[in-house]
């Protein structure tokens, strides 16, 4: 039987109480003080933030700056950023995390789960055998690494990485 062990900090997320911002993607990029400050880095056109409420420690979000939430409607420029970003995260993603694969994709409207209109990419570090001890017994999944750590650590990695490249 599979048990489901809850962050608490995610309840009022699930709950539906969250920033009262139009779009928390667009509050991030304005730095509004009503959302938590997950941006990783930001150019002129995209931003890299880790998701607060991951699959795996190190998982990413890539969106646009602007407000769109058709992915028809990226510019080329943005479709080029967006794959850079995609190309640096997946490297800084395996120096700091040693994963062995990636889930990247999107989740396009509300039947496909998606809970923000805005676009964005997922970038999800995989692991050749997730399963652990505590997975396999309990039917759960544990994280290793607070959040607040991991976006510390990739801030500064894609801070270096821009200043080298």
């Amino acid at each position: 039987m599979k048990k489901h062990l809850f962050i608490p900090s995610k309840f009022d997320y699930v709950r539906g109480n969250r920033p009262q911002v139009d779009c928390i993607l667009c509050a991030i990029v304005a730095h509004d003080k009503r959302v938590v400050n997950s941006g990783i880095i930001s150019t002129s056109l995209m931003t890299v933030a880790l998701n607060l409420y991951p699959y795996n420690p190190g998982h990413l979000m890539i969106f646009p700056n602007r407000h769109i939430e058709n992915l028809q409607e990226l510019n080329g420029d943005e479709v080029s950023e967006m794959h850079r970003l995609t190309i640096l995260s997946m490297k800084l993603l395996r120096r700091l995390y040693c994963c062995q694969g990636f889930n990247i994709g999107y989740n396009l409207g509300d039947v496909s789960g998606a809970s923000v209109k805005h676009l964005h990419r997922h970038i999800v570090p995989r692991y050749k055998n997730e399963l652990g001890f505590v997975d396999i017994l309990s039917g759960s999944k544990i994280f290793v690494e607070n959040p607040k750590h991991a976006l510390q650590k990739l801030k500064q990695a894609f801070q270096q990485e821009e200043k080298a490249g």
